[in-house]
Order: structure tokens, then sequence, then C-alpha cells
């Protein structure tokens, strides 16, 4: 970080317990779940499924200051289903995501650019790049 650069947010949790039976709280307590593991009969939610939450907000977030920059409003009904796959490969854990993008109404090759612009900007986005395997697709 240079020295420019200005704090705007820090988000700050106590979690405890971990994903088979954990609890996540945020220090504001605005946020408070129970953690159970991905695809288990727990009636927790998981980390998989809040970064698919936060990593989709954040997206569209981007995708209205693309549109802004163009002069555009984002379509009412725009949505993105973020899917987060946990893997296991030789005994090692990682991520893959697909980012959705529905844009009903707008040109398709607008809608590209917004999208395209988006995935540059957004700061989930750039913390995953070169990391794990994303795609960002267009529906």
């Amino acid at each position: 970080m240079t020295q420019a650069a200005k704090l705007i947010y820090t988000a700050s949790t106590h979690t405890s317990g971990g994903r088979h039976d954990g609890i996540s709280r945020s220090s504001d307590g605005r946020l408070d779940v129970k953690l159970s593991p991905p695809g288990g009969a727990g009636i927790g939610t998981n980390p998989e499924q809040l970064f698919a939450a936060g990593w989709s907000a954040c997206f569209e977030g981007a995708m209205e200051k693309a549109a802004r920059k163009r002069e555009i409003v984002l379509p009412r009904k725009s949505a993105i289903d973020a899917e987060i796959d946990l893997l296991l490969e030789d005994n090692t854990y990682s991520l893959r995501a697909r980012l959705n993008v529905s844009l009903p109404g707008l040109d398709p090759e607008v809608a590209r650019a917004i999208v395209d612009e988006a995935h540059l900007t957004c700061p989930y986005s750039k913390a995953v790049r070169g990391n794990i395997d994303v795609t960002v697709a267009l529906i």
C-alpha cells in the first residue's frame, strides 16, 4: 500500500470453531453467523458462501461505477450468480470461481465492457487474480 492510499473501512470479525462447528461475529454486531462444512447437514453457512456473497456484492458495485463512467444506468434486474468451488487435489485445498452476470436489456458489447472493467477494478477480483481459476460470464 502506498502512502497516498486512504483507508476507507476495516471489517473486523472474531471466529471460533472454524468451518465445522464455528461462529463468526463482526465487531459491530451486524454479522453473527453459525458455520458448518460445505454440503453438510449443519445449520450454518460456510466460508465459500460468505465469499460468494461478498464478491458478488462488491462486483456489482464495480459494475455500477463502470456504468456511471459511460453515463449508463445498470438495469434494475441486473444480478450476479457467484459460484465458489472448494477443490481437493493431491491432499491440497484450493478454490475456483464463476461469476455469471446478467445485465438484461443492455447491448451485449456495452455489457461486456462494463463486466470486464468491473473485473479489473473490483477489490475481490484483484485479490484473487492469478491465484485461483476465475470465469466471468455474461448470461
